[in-house]
């Protein structure tokens, strides 16, 4: 039997499962009870390995979060988005410009939901989607309650360059100021990605902007699918912890 691919291996927790409704391209996971309900934007990663017939929507990994989030009171949303890649003279161009508008744009859809409470609402970005997350830490909004990063990608891939008008959520977060930040970092990261995570919290420090860290040391990239263990688990809990604690009134 082959091995289930990375992507589609089960999330750390089994929170109770819960269908998100889908429309077009975003996924709402929606609370038990009378709203409105505090926000959070769950943002996968990419770019996305070619030939995947699920989309980050339908991986157990964000139905999971989704899940989760809901069981917590906080209405979910998981939108999909596509990045747009083109061959480049020094490697291939990635459009994060239009990624990021994509991003904006079912923010700016979540908040407009009567079920929503528009004014609490939390990013939370995953992987090489947290490349999308300069726009919001140069210029956060005065209803955004924080911004997650888990595993953060930073930092173009080899062979991969940003286009133009991206924003450098390592540069970026000098300007946060006192916008909430929490970042889960993995002991046993791909090397390619630790230097533009160091670089992004060493100019946090520069600039006085103060960033949580959970640690997960035994983990890996996608800890929260590929370790299954006590440690993992922990460190989702705190995480959604986090969150759900930037949305108290």
């Amino acid at each position: 039997m082959a091995e289930t691919p990375e992507h589609l291996r089960p999330f750390v927790l089994s929170p109770p499962a819960r269908e998100p409704e889908r429309r077009d391209t975003v996924d709402t996971y929606v609370p038990d009870g009378e709203g409105p309900f505090p926000v959070v934007v769950v943002v996968h990663g990419g770019p996305l390995p070619p030939g995947l017939t699920e989309t980050p929507r339908d991986w157990p990994l964000f139905r999971g979060y989704g899940a989760l989030l809901a069981s917590r009171g906080l209405l979910a949303v998981v939108p999909a988005y596509q990045l747009p890649i083109a061959p480049g003279p020094d490697g291939y161009v990635l459009d994060y410009v239009a990624a990021a508008a994509q991003v904006a744009g079912a923010v700016t859809a979540a908040r407009a939901d009567p079920r929503a409470d528009a004014d609490r609402v939390v990013l939370w970005f995953f992987s090489g989607g947290s490349m999308l997350a300069g726009e919001w830490l140069r210029d956060p909004a005065p209803w955004l309650r924080g911004i997650a990063l888990n595993y953060p990608v930073v930092t173009a891939l080899p062979g991969m360059v940003a286009g133009p008008g991206f924003v450098d959520p390592a540069a970026a977060v000098q300007h946060a100021g006192g916008t909430p930040i929490l970042l889960t970092r993995v002991g046993r990261e791909h090397a390619g990605f630790v230097p533009g995570v160091d670089t992004f919290l060493a100019k946090a420090a520069a600039a006085g902007v103060a960033v949580e860290i959970v640690e997960v040391p035994d983990g890996r990239h996608s800890f929260d699918i590929v370790d299954h263990t006590d440690e993992s688990r922990a460190a989702v809990r705190r995480a959604v912890e986090w969150v759900v604690a930037r949305q108290a009134v």
